[in-house]
């Protein structure tokens, strides 16, 4: 139960973050690029179209797990909701009177919410109790059909940077995959790496590989 409660309070750090990228407007992660454009178009909040896609994900990780375990889908489920919710609550209320015009403070509020965002990824990736929808998907793919679990990941991401940018053109709205896109690319990624290196074996239950 600690290492779940752990898990939320990473979801929780994970939703700040992201709500900080979103604040900093020059554009946001892959898979964030696609939220941001369906949110732009429905009219529905960000961290709302966050919730349904990632629960679209949720559904197909259970279709295609074998062993079903219905506990650990329900406590997926809430750290969607509650990851979702925490991305609303700052966008909307908490970051909505802040006003940033200088570009530089764009770009180091957008680092500083991929640093927060990488590194509750890569605790919450580490504690391996309540893995992120999207991840799972990409595990079991990979296991089922042999390809590997990047290809199946930057998969995920090439198809919401394209449908991002489509939308974007179809219903002229700003363009959402910018610098910020390709630096989350990079930091992110390594963010979640370096948490995972440094943090994992200190974990209650964690083995320190030789």
């Amino acid at each position: 139960m600690k290492k779940i409660l752990s898990s939320l309070f990473f979801y929780t750090l994970s939703g700040i973050g992201i709500s900080l990228t979103l604040k900093a407007d020059i554009g946001v992660s892959s898979f964030n690029s696609l939220n941001v454009a369906i949110a732009s178009i429905s009219e529905i909040k960000v961290g709302t179209i966050t919730i349904l896609m990632n629960t679209l994900f949720l559904i197909l990780f259970i279709f295609l797990s074998k062993q079903k375990q219905y506990s650990k889908y329900l406590f997926m489920f809430l750290s969607v909701l509650c990851l979702g919710s925490i991305i609303n609550f700052f966008s909307y209320t908490l970051l909505a009177p802040v006003n940033i015009e200088n570009y530089f403070l764009k770009l180091a509020l957008f680092i500083l919410g991929t640093c927060v965002a990488g590194f509750a990824t890569g605790m919450v990736i580490s504690l391996d109790v309540l893995p992120f929808p999207i991840e799972s998907v990409c595990i079991v793919l990979s296991k089922s059909t042999g390809y590997s679990f990047a290809k199946f990941r930057y998969g995920i991401d090439l198809f919401s940077v394209t449908v991002s940018l489509l939308l974007s053109m179809i219903y002229n709205l700003q363009i959402f995959v910018r610098e910020g896109t390709l630096i989350s690319l990079f930091l992110l990624s390594g963010v979640i790496s370096f948490t995972k290196i440094n943090f994992e074996p200190y974990l209650p239950n964690q083995k320190v590989a030789k």
